[in-house]
């Protein structure tokens, strides 16, 4: 029993683990001849407790394990932290440079029952609770445009990077040099987390910001404002649009939506107002980055097999046709590059949920890096100091299945996790 605590308590947390049939061995080598001597230390899955090697699952969906995603959760915030104030590989000076928050919405497929900011009743004559469950859902859904819906999340992933290219043009064109030459004078940089809306469309959270031309290490051109990189996001959101397929004669452009908000963020270096704070910013992009459509629409979490098994499943009326019309399409000979049916249980969107420019800031595997590197470190700490070996290993592992068992189950509930999941990380 306290071998089995143990081997779960190292799981910090998570409820649906990978289990794993093998072994790993570690043999010393003679950095001299290269010769293989002894067999330094054995792991074979058969001697642990649990029969397996468990291995945390890492899915960043809290609807499938809250352990996992809070640790993905974590990540980003720091993620988009250190490209607002710098740390962890990302020097200070960001925090002076001009940045803005953006919230990228998709076109209107028909009215759907919402609650008016301006504290007015809905179009249905109501005054909707915010967790009334009717919110999002078509006012007539015989007329809701279901296939453009589907189409937009399939498409709003090549419309972002169209978007990034004519946000370069122009943000170079308000600094009087070319997109060639904006190049020699500074860059574009952004950190994004893709959203649900209520309805089922995908929407768009970006921190974007303008560096020198190396990045945040070097400072921006000297005309590069907030309110530049303001104006050139309203242009060429007004101007971008790629073109879609002609499903039954009728052709599909896509475009972003009419609302656009953006709002530059501020700091002490910055502005001296606080009206948008960096932390603000990376607590609200990191929450939306382990969430998926099952959130916003009751849909699933995982990919469907068969069509059939929707009529199995506990969802809203409008998610069950936004996958019913992504699996029709998917059945369609010119549109198998969009794999809708594969993604019919993200409403067809495919694209990665939390992505970001190459210079904006470290990298998730980075701090997945110097998390493991912490741990090695921590439990190198106990043992006694010893000369620098040169290892060879060798190691077989199988997939055996996912979960835990009832025992294991309910002793991991015993245990507190090694993440909570109240505030925020620091």
């Amino acid at each position: 029993m306290p071998g089995l605590l143990r081997q779960l308590s190292s799981l910090g947390g998570c409820t649906h683990p990978i289990r794993l049939d093998g072994h790993r061995t570690e043999y010393d080598v003679n950095t001299r001849t290269g010769e293989i001597g002894n067999a330094l230390h054995r792991l074979d899955s058969s001697d642990l407790p649990a029969g397996h090697l468990l291995v945390r699952c890492n899915n960043r969906r809290a609807t499938r394990c809250q352990a996992c995603a809070e640790v993905y959760r974590r990540d980003t915030f720091h993620l988009i932290t250190s490209g607002l104030r710098g740390g962890k590989g990302t020097p200070e000076r960001v925090a002076t440079h001009p940045r803005v928050f953006a919230t990228f919405t998709a076109p209107s497929f028909g009215p759907v029952h919402n609650r008016p900011s301006s504290g007015r009743a809905c179009r249905c004559g109501a005054r909707h609770d915010q967790d009334d469950d009717i919110l999002g859902t078509p006012l007539n859904p015989d007329t809701y445009d279901y296939e453009a819906a589907v189409l937009w999340n399939a498409h709003a992933g090549p419309l972002w990077r169209r978007f990034s290219t004519y946000l370069r043009r122009e943000v170079a064109k308000r600094g009087g040099v070319s997109q060639r030459a904006f190049r020699q004078y500074g860059r574009v940089s952004f950190a994004k987390v893709a959203e649900y809306q209520k309805r089922g469309a995908v929407h768009f959270h970006a921190v974007i910001r303008i560096d020198g031309p190396e990045g945040g290490d070097t400072p921006p051109p000297a005309w590069a404002t907030a309110e530049l990189l303001t104006d050139a996001i309203r242009a060429a959101v007004a101007n971008v649009r790629v073109d879609g397929p002609v499903i039954d004669g009728r052709p599909h452009a896509f475009t972003f939506g009419r609302q656009l908000d953006v709002r530059t963020i501020r700091s002490a270096d910055f502005d001296g107002g606080q009206e948008l704070t960096e932390r603000a910013v990376a607590s609200y992009i990191a929450k939306y980055a382990t969430k998926g459509a099952e959130t916003a629409t009751g849909a699933l979490d995982r990919p469907l097999k068969f069509l059939a098994e929707l009529a199995q499943l506990d969802i809203s009326e409008h998610a069950r046709r936004l996958i019913r019309t992504a699996w029709t399409l998917g059945a369609r000979k010119e549109l198998e590059d969009l794999r809708l049916r594969a993604w019919a249980h993200m409403l067809g969107f495919r694209g990665h949920f939390s992505t970001k420019s190459r210079r904006y800031s470290t990298t998730l595997g980075a701090l997945r890096t110097a998390r493991a590197e912490w741990r090695r470190a921590q439990a190198a700490a106990g043992q006694p100091e010893s000369e620098p070996e040169t290892t060879y290993v060798l190691a077989h592992w199988a997939f055996a299945g996912t979960g835990l068992s009832a025992v294991e189950a309910w002793l991991s509930a015993s245990l507190e996790p090694a993440l909570g999941t109240e505030g925020e990380p620091t």
